[in-house]
Parts: structure tokens; C-alpha cells; sequence
């Protein structure tokens, strides 16, 4: 195997490493109850084997997760622009 096949082999694998370790993008709260940071910690570090977060867990102990829809996700981000130059101003 070539220097070059390796290089590429090892960002490759970098690249799935990082991206299976990208965190949840759940968001955590409690229904018409109010809590502090630090409950929510103590909830979640009890609610976690190993790096991974047990949802059901999580729900047992009254917090609902609210996961972002895919139409919040792209509403965030701006429109593009026009590439033709005529519509430019």
C-alpha cells in the first residue's frame, strides 16, 4: 500500500471516528416543572453507561427530550444566494 492510500485510509477512518462520537442533538426539559442545571447534570451523568445516554432512563426520571425536527435544523441556516450575476445587486 502506497504512502498516499494510507494517508487517505487514516483520514477516512478519522473522519467515521469523529463523526460516530458527534454528540445527540437532543435537548432535555422538564414539563411544568422547574430544575437547575445541576439536577439535569445528576440525571444525565446517572443516565449514562459508558458515554451513551439511556433516553428511557432519562424519561423515568420526568425529563422529556425535545429533538430538533428536520425543518428547525434547515431553518437556521440562511438561503443561498444566486450564482448568476444578474440577479446580484
Amino acid at each position: 500500500m502506497s504512502t498516499r492510500s494510507r494517508v487517505l485510509t487514516w483520514c477516512f477512518a478519522a473522519g467515521v471516528v469523529t463523526g460516530c462520537a458527534a454528540p445527540s442533538e437532543s435537548q432535555w426539559m422538564k414539563v411544568n416543572e422547574s430544575y437547575t442545571t445541576a439536577e439535569f447534570q445528576r440525571d444525565h451523568a446517572a443516565c449514562s453507561k459508558k458515554g451513551d445516554l439511556d433516553e428511557a432512563c432519562m424519561r423515568s426520571k420526568g425529563w422529556v427530550d425535545l429533538k430538533p425536527s428536520r425543518g428547525d435544523r434547515t431553518a437556521d441556516t440562511p438561503p443561498p444566494q444566486p450564482q448568476d450575476w444578474r440577479y446580484r445587486r
